[in-house]
């Protein structure tokens, strides 16, 4: 591929070598690309292709959709639809601005077709976002936020920092993604237990629906964020407690804390701490889905995300149970091709009820 080939080592070259500097250069340019009309109509007519299919009561212009993590803070919201994306997922955002952890915190291991990160939720806060949303406006697409726990909030205060941050985006968002499964923020991971869990669905489901009701609309879906290093029982128990409070959707899954599948050049790099994404997560992520649409009948809509860099990796996804992917790792390592590819592969090859639950869970 031409990115391969020829962009993606040029952009490194330009940034030192440094894949953040490169991923900020990118949301740069992307960012301008709304200031030129013509240069964001090229882009559609290249890469945007229309599959739609419809979930939560939203139309997805087609079923690939941005991942949490590329474009935390909103800043590129136009380039998004125009690179072929059929929604966009925004964040991780917490109620309070920060920096996250010291840098270097990006690292690539192209070999295993991989990334790590330690980034830690920098972001410009919930508030940043929503005044971005107000004033540039959504896209055309559906636009999900993923909302997780401030650094410095205890763990006994994380029901109401995730709240704070609902409240602020919630004219904003068609739907939110309840991260509680990134390695990098400290015992983040131990909101996926029962108890802690269930507090914070119900107390989110709670706010949702008095907004909802003051704005005088339907409740915003929530959708839960799980970890691929879960246990089958651990899981389990996580989807016990989300059919209780009603949530809409599974996004499966986040980075692993595992180093299974990298190639024995890269084992420096790889012994970086953060989460690992990328190809050595595609089977992972796959039984995660699987296990979900399975354990819940079908019943519950799921989002596939996880070392997809190929139109087969999606349709396989599709197949174990997701009704839409996402991507991030495969689009930063291999460029916009891959986001036409996939929808291409997959709108010539599905079916009218392929990948779709039997009989999705909607608010």
């Amino acid at each position: 591929m031409l990115f391969d080939r020829l962009m993606r080592p040029a952009l490194y070259r330009l940034n030192d070598n440094d894949p953040e500097k490169v991923h900020e250069r990118t949301l740069r340019v992307l960012s301008r690309l709304a200031d030129v009309p013509p240069a964001l109509a090229a882009a559609r007519r290249r890469f945007a292709v229309s599959d739609p299919v419809t979930l939560f009561g939203l139309r997805f212009a087609n079923r690939v959709g941005l991942a949490a993590g590329m474009d935390k803070d909103g800043r590129a919201l136009a380039a998004w639809p125009a690179l072929g994306f059929g929604f966009v997922e925004v964040g991780t955002v917490t109620r309070l601005a920060q920096p996250g952890n010291p840098k270097p915190r990006l690292f690539t291991l192209p070999h295993s077709d991989a990334v790590i990160n330690r980034m830690g939720f920098n972001n410009s806060g919930a508030a940043a976002l929503a005044q971005r949303l107000a004033a540039k406006g959504k896209p055309d697409i559906p636009l999900g936020v993923s909302i997780g726990k401030s650094k410095v909030t205890p763990l006994e205060e994380a029901v109401a920092d995730y709240q704070e941050s609902l409240r602020a985006l919630y004219p904003w968002a068609d739907y939110f993604a309840i991260n509680v499964s990134s390695p990098n923020t400290p015992g983040l991971r131990a909101l996926q237990d029962r108890e802690a869990l269930a507090e914070l669905l119900a107390e989110l489901a709670r706010t949702g629906e008095e907004l909802a009701a003051a704005a005088g609309k339907p409740a915003t879906p929530l959708l839960v964020k799980v970890a691929p290093d879960l246990t089958d029982d651990a899981l389990a128990e996580l989807l016990e407690v989300c059919d209780e409070h009603g949530v809409s959707g599974i996004i499966a899954t986040n980075t692993t804390l595992g180093r299974d599948g990298l190639v024995a050049d890269e084992a420096a790099v790889g012994a970086e701490t953060g989460g690992l994404s990328g190809r050595p997560l595609t089977e992972r992520a796959r039984e995660v889905v699987e296990f979900v649409h399975r354990h819940t009948g079908g019943t519950v809509p799921i989002i596939g995300v996880g070392g997809i860099s190929t139109g087969d990796d999606a349709r396989r996804m599709l197949d174990a149970g997701a009704s839409l992917i996402q991507l991030y790792t495969g689009f930063a390592l291999h460029g916009p091709g891959l986001v036409r590819g996939i929808n291409r592969a997959l709108a010539g090859s599905r079916s009218d009820d392929a990948g779709r639950p039997a009989s999705p869970r909607t608010p």
